[in-house]
């Protein structure tokens, strides 16, 4: 094993806050329908301390679950709708000149609505590069600098993103710097015919769901603690390893069927976020360490936004996904044959 904890107290406290996000999904059910895999990559990038970039067409309940998420993790949030003639101070906020009533002038500092604990970017993509690198500082750092000031934000502080995968016209690509700060990337699909229909029944009537806390921000900023001192195996890290190496081109230990696929790979925070999201999905399933499975479930979350596709895997028809897939059946399966 990575860690060491004291096993008396951990694996408690590990139940304890097990049962605790059960019921944090019992809550978002009856306002997010269907979806399970979407509402639990969201509480992996919360428990993990990390952002999400969700994207999906309009329409999916994108806003909704960030609503849902904030109301039931007991978070302040604030919602910026992105537009090309956003500003930085838009986001960030700005200093005024104020007039006392003693005539006295002097500058007033007026926060954006970055300084919250859970920001909703609606339609990143949408933004300028000017404003979208004001939200990157924000992303990493959990402050921001005006006026040579630094500020930190709201503790805890997470970006839930939302980005619209097929409508291009008037966007902005958000550069691989700001992409790889999202710990994962979660793809909203079309809901089936049943979880609709379940949507329309409840949605269209006299009265939507209600939603219940369950969580308070010190108990998210207590639980991502614990996230911290779960145990991994060697295994599981051997897993992460390998995975992550073998996607870069060029690199000793790339994958042999890599070929010429890849313009670029995963850095080593693609790890660092895998060996964080590992964990916070076995505790979702009531598990007190992660597996390879977990490795294998997370890997096209965790790092398709983290790689791009070269000029000649394009011109073949490639996927970022197929070639992920590709790698992780080759590394993880090869652990669990060794096993």
């Amino acid at each position: 094993m990575t860690d060491h904890p004291q096993s008396e107290t951990l694996v408690p406290a590990i139940e304890a806050l097990g049962a605790r996000l059960a019921d944090a999904r019992a809550a978002i059910a009856p306002r997010f329908i269907g979806q399970e895999t979407v509402v639990d990559l969201s509480l992996m990038a919360l428990l993990s301390g990390g952002h999400a970039l969700l994207v999906g067409l309009p329409g999916l309940g994108k806003t909704r679950l960030v609503d849902t998420l904030a109301t039931v993790m007991g978070l302040a949030s604030n919602r910026i709708q992105f537009t090309p003639d956003l500003m930085p101070a838009d986001i960030l906020g700005a200093e005024v000149l104020e007039t006392g009533a003693d005539g006295r002038r002097e500058f007033r500092f007026i926060e954006g609505p970055v300084f919250c604990q859970l920001l909703m970017a609606d339609e990143i993509n949408r933004a300028s590069p000017r404003t979208q690198s004001a939200l990157l500082q924000a992303m990493q750092e959990r402050e921001v600098t005006i006026a040579g000031q630094h500020r930190p934000l709201g503790t805890p502080f997470h970006v839930l993103a939302t980005q619209n995968p097929i409508e291009q016209e008037g966007t902005y690509p958000l550069p691989e710097a700001q992409l790889d700060r999202f710990l994962v990337q979660i793809d909203v699909p079309y809901p089936d015919r049943d979880t609709e229909r379940a949507i329309l029944l409840a949605t269209t009537g006299m009265k939507d769901a209600q939603v219940q806390q369950v969580f308070s921000a010190a108990d998210l900023i207590a639980a991502q603690a614990l996230i911290r001192r779960m145990p991994v195996g060697d295994s599981v890290v051997a897993a992460i390893l390998d995975l992550v190496r073998a996607c870069r081109p060029g690199a000793a230990d790339a994958d042999p069927s890599l070929g010429d696929s890849l313009a670029w790979g995963p850095g080593p925070r693609a790890a660092q976020a895998l060996m964080l999201a590992v964990r916070a999905r076995a505790l979702l399933q009531g598990r007190l360490a992660p597996s390879t499975e977990d490795v294998a479930a997370l890997a096209r979350p965790v790092l398709i936004h983290r790689m791009a596709l070269s000029f000649a895997a394009r011109a073949r028809g490639e996927s970022l996904g197929s070639v992920i897939d590709r790698i992780t059946d080759r590394t993880t399966g090869a652990l669990g044959a060794a096993a």
